[in-house]
């Protein structure tokens, strides 16, 4: 008995051991050997090592940061996701675990007296017209994984817990890259209202002169009358900006989880600065870094499993179960201990027959959802790949940019102290200074501009690269 009973557990072990399906391995996707234009390197280091706080190091953007990782409703949901992930991973280590229920039962039925079972008891001489029963046991089931059904469901458990630490991850990278954009945005509006503010003061001086030069009879209304149109075209620009500033600073306070409000600040754009040449390491880093392609992974994992369990189902099924306890037709004897006693003990193989067809059916979906899982990491890792070289281009047309911008905003600032020069010695008329400062406006709000696309273009790069979850 002894040796069957352990032939028998061998036999299971061996069987438990088979796999039914073939797991798919992660694909290896062509990557290029750097990103963009940089020569290829086997410099591994990234900019997306950094910690954000290394990374970002104003004061006022640390603090939005800091408020939006503990208070943002999206990041506070991502935390829920994986405290529920974390208690289902827990409770799926049970699963190999048998099944025990505990049980209390007791009933009375008053049979017919023309039924089978009242026609037996009077024949049998009982006189009683009421049938007693009760019973107080314990059962217990348990399934053998032979085909790993149950090892699966615990793969799926695990990758699924891990899918969404990656997800919180991606929501953080998200949230850091977002607050620091906005706060970017936030400084070239200030940038860009202080240079109206100044356009305006430029303009109320020019209009004084030409105002003079008009009642001199040098000039005539029509002098006065567009020095007014460009003055209003500045003048306008002020309460655009201190709408836009209200409105951006709300966006980082609710983004930061807190009411809309003020945004207290006392850098300014031109105080922002990064590295020259920030480095992105080489490019398959980015599988490891990046939240959303770490996820793919994991659902690779999880369509594996998939495939397995819906294979297995196809299987028989190996069930033991066993019940014990105490029963007795009256109440009095219910615990006469052995009397009372029973106990069964029953092994079943169930082979799916009739509905085998759909078990097919799911097993062959199962596996188109995987290979549609093995092109969605694909083309996650192809997005990866161009968003950092994307970011990368930014960075580099956009330095190229406002140096371009800057030696122009020079020669125009130049322009204009030569007209103004010119025109109150007779030499330039209204419109040659009225041109130039419409100019050194427009100019100066572009390199706000261009300087704030580039600050942008630099989290964004940080953000492509995996960076911000650390």
């Amino acid at each position: 008995m002894k040796t069957y009973i352990s032939g028998l557990a061998l036999a299971l072990v061996v069987l438990s051991a088979c796999t039914v399906s073939k797991n798919v391995e992660t694909p290896k996707p062509a990557l290029p050997e750097s990103f963009g234009n940089v020569a290829a390197t086997t410099d591994t280091s990234s900019v997306a090592d950094i910690p954000w706080k290394s990374f970002f190091t104003d004061a006022t953007l640390q603090k939005l940061i800091d408020s939006a990782i503990v208070k943002n409703y999206d990041m506070q949901i991502a935390v829920k996701n994986l405290e529920a992930s974390d208690l289902l991973v827990k409770q799926v280590k049970w699963n190999n675990v048998p099944q025990i229920d505990l049980g209390v039962t007791a009933n009375t039925s008053r049979p017919s007296d023309n039924s089978v079972t009242g026609l037996s008891l009077s024949q049998a001489g009982i006189k009683t017209k009421h049938i007693e029963d009760y019973s107080a046991n314990a059962s217990l089931s348990w399934e053998a994984d032979i085909w790993g059904k149950i090892r699966n469901q615990n793969k799926t458990a695990v990758a699924t817990y891990l899918q969404t630490a990656e997800a919180k991850k991606a929501v953080q990278t998200n949230i850091v890259a977002s607050v620091s954009q906005g706060y970017y945005n936030l400084l070239m509006l200030d940038d860009q209202l202080g240079i109206a503010k100044r356009n305006v003061a430029l303009n109320d001086s020019t209009l004084r002169i030409i105002k003079l030069q008009y009642d001199a009879g040098q000039v005539t209304s029509l002098a006065v009358q567009q020095a007014e149109a460009q003055r209003g075209a500045a003048a306008e620009l002020v309460p655009q900006f201190e709408r836009d500033i209200t409105l951006q600073e709300n966006a980082l306070q609710i983004l930061a989880g807190s009411l809309p409000g003020k945004v207290d600040r006392t850098a300014s754009l031109n105080d922002i600065h990064f590295a020259d040449n920030l480095s992105t390491g080489v490019p398959s880093a980015i599988l490891s870094r990046r939240p959303d392609v770490r996820s793919q992974e994991l659902a690779l994992t999880i369509a594996n499993a998939n495939v397995g369990i819906n294979k297995a189902q196809m299987y028989p099924a190996l069930r033991i179960t066993a019940e014990g306890g105490v029963n007795s037709f009256k109440a009095s004897n219910w615990f006469n201990i052995p009397a009372s006693l029973f106990g069964v003990v029953a092994g079943s193989l169930v082979q799916p027959l009739l509905d085998h067809k759909q078990l097919k059916t799911n097993y062959e979906v199962a596996k188109v959802n995987r290979e549609k899982t093995v092109i969605l990491f694909r083309q996650t890792v192809l997005v990866a790949v161009g968003e950092v070289s994307g970011a990368m281009v930014k960075i580099e047309k956009l330095k190229t940019q406002q140096s371009i911008a800057e030696d122009r905003l020079k020669t125009l600032k130049k322009a204009i102290s030569n007209s103004d020069l010119l025109f109150q010695n007779g030499m330039a008329n209204y419109l040659e200074v009225i041109t130039a400062q419409s100019n050194v406006l427009q100019s100066e709000l572009e390199l706000a501009s261009i300087k704030r696309s580039e600050l942008s273009a630099v989290s964004e790069l940080y953000k492509a690269l995996g960076g911000g979850w650390k």
